[in-house]
């Protein structure tokens, strides 16, 4: 309004300008003659039921909505909705009233057409940038303006993040309300009022640190266990566990929760004490068929059901696939690909380990394979891949555990063997000479051969002295090797 005609108004005239203008929600001041016109139209055509009028048709809907004339919007309007000016606005109202409000715009026309001065709706609009912006619409037609509704203020109070927050809320209590049975994942519903009362009996003797009374007594966690009740699980738990119906599955519970589950539920009653009613942890079950396991468990007393966990859903998610990536990624991280055998940083790892923990004596075996080199530049790579991997087919059986076979580099091999003496060790590499022997008769091709070098630690004797030993050795073998193989040639 211009500065002009606003000081020209009366006192409250200016006042009211001011509070429209500055007003902290969004106002419109509209002009619904025209859809009053149209009403008088319809009804003296014989509609009688608007709704079911406008429902057959949305052209209808909307032939009511281009009769609406906007006369002035407040600075709130259009901010929300992110117009210039009014012109800006009333030029973009079709990006604004989209097709999904045409729903609740019936609703408003319902109320007029009944003859309330007043109407409502919760509504969905949209600003000029394409935001969706969920709006609350009351509506009056201004006293003195009844006759003719040329004068209409429409309030719009913005309600999306109180409606998105609904909206979510609604599908978190649709899901606990029991409509579990096609959830992708796994859900139990349980009664838990049991494990309560034992909890509070237990607490009621004068015990204050559980963990240390389960110490005590582990049979009071199976006890815990066995008076869980399951009152209903879905149709994906069935398919998970492998059973054929509910009533299989319940009657073989004791297959499905072993005693590996007891730390897992241990853990569980812990949290339970101490007042977690919403837990989440990963834990080990069994299907019916005997495979393994690995889970997601989320476990939660639901609303309401606070003071005698009466009802509890448990929801479990399969997540065997990741632990055996994770398991291969590890498996990766100390593992040489190609020979299946230990890696050079495992190698490294174990050497530092045994260096701090022993058990001493240590001994140390380098082992280089022979004539990797030749095999790879007169047969191609794939040639001495192939004995690399019978490398490895032979010294993955040499020893076992807590010794171990690594693949240090790319024909160069380690054996440590910790709490091994001189003597034990020369055995190992006798039985590698022999399996080298099997290997070679059941293998067509490039012989496979290794020179070997041993050295056992001496109390007080860092072990990297033992491995420059152990190499040393294996380099004489290595020219030994050779010199062998040199006269062999020319003979």
């Amino acid at each position: 309004m211009p500065h002009s005609l606003a000081a020209s108004l009366p006192d409250d005239r200016q006042d009211d300008a001011r509070m429209f203008d500055l007003a902290p929600v969004s106002l419109w001041l509209e002009d619904y003659s025209g859809v009053k016109q149209l009403f008088d139209e319809w009804r003296s055509a014989g509609i009688v039921s608007l709704r079911e009028y406008l429902e057959e048709d949305i052209e209808r809907v909307r032939a009511c909505s281009r009769r609406i004339r906007v006369i002035k919007v407040n600075r709130r309007t259009l901010s929300l909705f992110e117009a210039d000016n009014l012109a800006h606005l009333v030029d973009n109202l079709d990006k604004i009233f989209r097709a999904d409000m045409f729903k609740s715009h019936i609703e408003e026309l319902v109320q007029l057409w009944d003859g309330n001065t007043e109407f409502g709706s919760n509504a969905v609009n949209y600003n000029l940038s394409g935001k969706r912006l969920d709006i609350q619409l009351k509506g009056t037609i201004l006293p003195g303006h009844e006759s003719r509704w040329d004068r209409v203020l429409v309030a719009i109070e913005d309600v999306t993040e109180r409606e998105t927050a609904r909206r979510e809320l609604a599908i978190s209590e649709t899901y606990s309300r029991g409509l579990f049975e096609h959830s992708p994942v796994s859900l139990w519903v349980e009664d838990f009022s049991a494990v309560k009362n034992l909890l509070d009996d237990v607490r009621r003797q004068g015990i204050s640190n559980f963990r240390t009374f389960t110490d005590v007594h582990p049979e009071f966690i199976a006890r815990c266990l066995s008076e869980i009740r399951v009152i209903d699980v879905n149709r994906h738990t069935l398919e998970l566990f492998a059973s054929p119906d509910k009533r299989t599955l319940l009657s073989n519970l004791g297959d499905v929760f072993r005693e590996e589950m007891l730390d897992h539920f241990r853990e569980q009653l812990i949290d339970l004490w101490n007042g977690k009613i919403f837990q989440q942890r990963e834990v080990v079950n069994y299907s019916l068929a005997g495979d393994e396991l690995h889970l997601h468990l989320q476990f939660s007393v639901l609303p309401g059901y606070e003071h005698d966990w009466s009802l509890v859903q448990v929801a479990l998610t399969d997540i065997t696939a990741r632990k055996r990536a994770e398991a291969y990624l590890e498996y990766l991280g100390k593992h040489d690909v190609l020979t299946k055998l230990y890696n050079r940083s495992f190698y490294v790892d174990e050497l530092n380990r045994l260096e701090r923990k022993g058990p001493f004596p240590v001994t140390v075996v380098m082992i280089d394979l022979n004539g990797l080199k030749m095999a790879n530049d007169q047969l191609g790579h794939a040639a001495g891949d192939a004995l690399l991997r019978r490398a490895g087919e032979v010294l993955s059986k040499a020893v076992d555990k807590p010794s171990c076979a690594a693949r240090i580099g790319g024909d160069e091999f380690a054996l440590l063997m910790p709490g091994t003496d001189e003597r034990d060790a020369k055995l190992v590499l006798e039985s590698i000479e022999n399996m080298l022997e099997v290997n070679n008769q059941f293998y067509t091709g490039l012989p496979l051969s290794f020179a070997m070098g041993l050295a056992t630690s001496e109390p007080g004797e860092r072990l990297e002295a033992v491995v420059r030993r152990a190499d040393l050795r294996m380099y004489e073998a290595k020219r030994a090797y050779y010199a062998s193989t040199e006269r062999d040639r020319r003979a």
